[in-house]
């Protein structure tokens, strides 16, 4: 499922707590290690290699400016701010100054894989600019799809 605009704010707040709580520094032996997001995702998503792969096509996509690449890492219809929804990769084309705003490539392009924020609903680009989340190819959802759900 593709975390909805409730829900995206909702955990983009109880990232910001975790991070609070528990700053990850070098002098801090309890500070999660970078592998714990792996582990996090893992654990509650499935194939942690999957979702690395997009992250690192959408981010090197969105930071280089290359619109078909970014495109070809994106579900549709694609949840956009405001509750609105594109349909598909011409609509997206079209509205791609509004939905890759200064924000979005800001926060993509500051974040690492090793720190993202997970739970349930898929794995956060920022402070909720961006969710990959997966989808199941088959009943027993043995197969799984990642792509980017949210981009806000």
């Amino acid at each position: 499922t593709t975390p909805d605009a409730v829900a995206a704010p909702q955990a983009a707040a109880e990232h910001a707590k975790d991070a609070a709580a528990t700053p990850a520094d070098a002098a801090n032996p309890a500070a999660p290690a970078a592998d714990d997001a792996r582990a996090r995702i893992e654990t509650l998503l499935g194939d942690a290699a999957q979702y690395e792969k997009v992250f690192t096509a959408f981010k090197t996509a969105v930071v280089g400016g290359d619109r078909a690449a970014v495109v070809e890492e994106v579900r549709f219809p694609l949840n956009i701010s405001g509750g609105r929804k594109i349909t598909g990769p011409g609509e997206f084309q079209r509205n791609y100054e509004k939905i890759i705003t200064p924000a979005v490539v800001k926060a993509v392009s500051a974040q690492d894989f090793g720190t993202v924020f997970v739970n349930q609903q898929g794995v956060m680009i920022g402070d909720g600019q961006v969710w990959l989340t997966g989808e199941c190819l088959d009943k027993a959802c043995t197969r799984t799809e990642v792509k980017v759900g949210t981009i806000q």
